[in-house]
């Protein structure tokens, strides 16, 4: 939620009239895995209460658990559905234990047979008769970029989703979805999400800076505290209990504990007490 005294902020997502809050929930490693759908309800309810309206999940989290969780903690807030923006990502799938040969269609992919029933599955799990915002979660070379496209502009014109967008797009493909788009009169990707924080800029502040200008491109950005480096927490090693101590997020450690990044957080110390707030909401 926003520090004390301050309001929160929402602005235009691109080129529509939907208007985000600044700060958004996500569910990536905490649903499921960390917490329940009591816990769940109390998160959403206290960053609701803060004038958060976004709240971000993916078909692939907890395989589908946080989806589930999270559709259990709404209901259980109980505001207006206007109230609230919901979103899923698509790509990586639920059939990770399953083999290749028999997951051809379920993973990592955009064709449209996935897209199709993929979408059908979220709306199950949140208990929601439609989403808000739909990404297409990492660029799929092997499926035609017309075939991705129109599968979500039939996503969107079936009423089970309102607006649709990228993850991890590389500049170009967004370019080319939003012309294929375009072209045909059908609904064009209107935000992408990718990671940014401090030690992760290039792609926002340049690969990405033409989109902006010409299709209007918006962002919501995931990853602002770098899974927790930037908050300072650790500084001094990986402390029990924190997420860096989870075995199912060892691939994180070597970044976390970084010297020359926590020697750079370190620096920013004297910079967030005097600004009087802490190093997560100066890195926010």
């Amino acid at each position: 939620t926003p520090p004390p005294g301050l309001a929160m902020q929402y602005r235009h997502l691109g080129r529509s009239g939907l208007r985000v809050s600044t700060l958004s929930l996500g569910s990536w490693i905490t649903y499921h895995n960390q917490v329940d759908a009591a816990e769940a309800a109390e998160m959403l309810a206290a960053a609701y209460d803060g004038g958060v309206n976004f709240f971000d999940n993916a078909e692939a989290y907890a395989l589908g658990k946080s989806e589930e969780i999270m559709g259990a903690a709404l209901k259980k807030l109980g505001c207006p559905r206007l109230n609230y923006i919901v979103s899923p990502n698509f790509f990586w799938g639920l059939a990770r234990s399953v083999p290749v040969e028999k997951a051809v269609n379920r993973r990592d992919t955009l064709n449209r047979k996935y897209l199709m029933q993929a979408i059908d599955g979220s709306l199950r799990r949140f208990g929601l008769e439609h989403v808000d915002l739909v990404y297409c979660h990492r660029p799929d070379p092997s499926t035609p970029i017309e075939e991705t496209v129109r599968a979500m502009n039939d996503i969107i014109v079936a009423g089970k989703a309102l607006y649709w967008g990228t993850s991890e797009w590389p500049a170009e493909a967004i370019h080319a979805a939003w012309q294929v788009a375009d072209r045909n009169g059908w609904h064009r990707p209107l935000m992408e999400q990718p990671q940014y924080h401090l030690f992760h800029r290039k792609r926002v502040e340049e690969e990405y800076a033409l989109l902006y200008r010409d299709i209007g491109l918006g962002l919501t950005t995931w990853s602002p505290l770098a899974s927790g480096l930037l908050s300072g927490k650790y500084r001094a090693g990986i402390p029990p209990g924190s997420r860096g101590a989870m075995e199912s997020m060892a691939f994180l450690r070597e970044g976390i504990t970084h010297p020359g990044r926590n020697a750079a957080v370190a620096l920013l110390a004297p910079i967030a007490a005097e600004l009087g707030g802490s190093l997560a909401q100066l890195a926010i």
